[in-house]
């Protein structure tokens, strides 16, 4: 019997199995296809996960930028992860990795069991689950995203620059749009237009025609090019904190992902060590305990608050009207880094993030602060 069973191998799973292991725990994980390469391009501010080894590091541009109407500079450093040393960085050979999809989780007094779809059983004392965030039977509020893989020759200046945002280039709309593009580290550039919140889900079609059309407008023609390549990025936004179970949810399946702006690999990456150590100081009191000290460590307290404060800004944000959101953004970027980094990146941070918010409440527009404030209408596409 393993002390736990991982289920997915992305990061998040890979960075909790790596630190069971390294606590001392006999750890497996399982998924259909362990070793395949990780095609999402990942992306974090520097300041939050400052151990981050270089190898781990695909590019670390000199200037990060954002855009609303007008450009703003970030005080902050956004690297690029390079997935493959991201994952020689987690891996740990004690971990044993099973290739195999899971169809079911069987829990009893002494531990759990994890069945597998060939009919082999994992049997663990706790087991944790990291394959995303669950399906929905209500299409709730996503990010979504369409990007192209291009030759860095083709965008003079990409390579040394991460847009965090721009929101300009695209005529006003019922569904704005902004584009992110950051350099690979490998003479490629990725720029994806990106619709940061809408329920439900914007068509990547709408904005595969609006990418192109943004990079046409910029001399740049992806036509009949070989060396362009396609990312498609969904991300649900509103999954709330799970309710208590017998396993422990983690990364997305745990409702990590920041409701405002789709980012949660850091806080998988942060949060692994202290989860696996949960885990394993606990496990000697039994499973039950175990898996009860693992959500907590997840769902502080302040975390719980801080996350009710993040859904409350994406309902504004989803609530704004269409023609705001440029300004909206550049009101946001104009606050000092400190109030920025509070609310993306401060996940346990109550007293900073209820700053941040407060401080972009005064700063925005009187006629925006009803929306803000939770006193204007979710339509059906937004952001």
């Amino acid at each position: 019997m393993a002390d736990v069973v991982v289920l997915g191998a992305g990061p998040a799973g890979l960075a909790l199995a790596g630190a069971c292991a390294r606590a001392g725990l006999h750890t497996v994980v399982a998924d259909p296809d362990p070793h395949r390469p990780w095609a999402r391009t990942f992306g974090l501010w520097r300041d939050e996960l400052p151990g981050l080894p270089a190898g781990a590091v695909a590019a670390a541009p000199g200037t990060a930028l954002a855009a609303g109407r007008e450009p703003h500079p970030v005080p902050r450093e956004y690297v690029v992860l390079d997935n493959a040393g991201l994952r020689r960085w987690l891996a740990d050979d004690r971990v044993r990795l099973v290739s195999g999809r899971a169809v079911a989780v069987r829990h009893g007094g002494a531990g759990s069991s994890v069945e597998l779809a060939s009919g082999e059983r994992l049997p663990a004392r706790v087991v944790a689950d990291a394959r995303g965030a669950p399906a929905r039977r209500v299409p709730g509020a996503e990010q979504v995203a369409y990007g192209l893989v291009l030759p860095a020759r083709a965008l003079p200046g990409a390579d040394d620059t991460a847009v965090f945002m721009d929101w300009r280039g695209i005529p006003p709309g019922p569904d704005p749009s902004f584009l992110y593009r950051v350099p690979l580290g490998d003479g490629r550039v990725l720029a994806e237009e990106t619709s940061l919140a809408r329920r439900p889900g914007l068509d990547p079609a709408v904005l595969a025609r609006r990418l192109r059309r943004r990079l046409a407008a910029a001399g740049v023609d992806t036509s009949g090019c070989s060396e362009v390549s396609e990312e498609l990025v969904r991300i649900p936004l509103d999954t709330p904190p799970p309710r208590p179970g017998r396993t422990v949810p983690f990364g997305a399946a745990a409702g990590l992902v920041h409701p405002a702006t789709g980012y949660s690999v850091a806080a998988s990456l942060i949060l692994a060590p202290r989860v696996a150590g949960a885990i394993a100081t606990t496990l000697p009191r039994g499973p039950v305990a175990a898996v009860r000290a693992a959500r907590g460590e997840v769902w502080s307290p302040s975390a719980l608050a801080v996350h009710v404060l993040r859904r409350h800004a994406l309902r504004a944000l989803l609530a704004l009207p269409p023609r705001e959101v440029p300004g909206f953004f550049d009101v946001f970027f104009a606050l000092p880094a400190e109030r920025q980094r509070a609310f993306t990146s401060g996940r346990e941070d109550l007293p900073g993030t209820a700053a941040a918010m407060a401080a972009l409440f005064r700063s925005v527009p009187g006629r925006l602060r009803p929306t803000l404030a939770g006193f204007g209408r979710p339509r059906p596409a937004r952001a």
